[in-house]
């Protein structure tokens, strides 16, 4: 019962935040019609294809969390022991990496420049939050194993395991 209690806890909260996400770019893509901008209709199928890849990069992320770390995705629910397997031992981010595809496979799809910003604003946010709560905070918590997991693993740009 605790594995499906952290389960239905971590896809609670990777869905708002796709959905907060998802609303804010879909609130700026109503701004394209005003300025009447729009990305290329042909850039709707790759779009599509983001989504998918995102969204499964996303499930996977959060499964390895439920099982491995014993915990959330978020914040306040944060897993209870070091995870550095599954998505995570090719990127340090693999989370966020996954919900910018997913927005950004979105503005490709709708043709939004609007949603686009939006994407990449999320991004920016994110990096920040990275730098200066999420990394001192697990530095804290797991130390060692997670300065060693730094050296080997890059926060941004996947590279193939150790």
């Amino acid at each position: 019962m605790g594995t499906l209690w952290i389960a239905l806890r971590a896809l609670v909260y990777a869905t708002g935040f796709v959905l907060l996400w998802g609303w804010l770019a879909y609130q700026a893509h109503l701004q394209d019609y005003r300025l009447g901008v729009w990305l290329p209709e042909w850039m709707a199928a790759p779009g599509v294809l983001l989504m998918i890849v995102g969204a499964m990069l996303v499930l996977a992320c959060i499964a390895t969390f439920v099982v491995r770390g014993r915990g959330t995705p978020a914040p306040f629910d944060a897993p209870r022991k070091f995870v550095a397997s599954g998505p995570y031992r090719w990127v340090r981010n693999p989370m966020y990496i996954g919900g910018f595809t997913v927005l950004l496979g979105y503005a490709l799809c709708a043709g939004s420049l609007g949603a686009l910003a939006v994407a990449f604003a999320m991004l920016g946010l994110v990096h920040l939050f990275v730098i200066f709560y999420e990394e001192p905070t697990l530095d804290r918590q797991f130390g060692e194993s997670y300065e060693a997991y730094r050296r080997t693993t890059r926060r941004w740009l996947p590279r193939r395991p150790r």
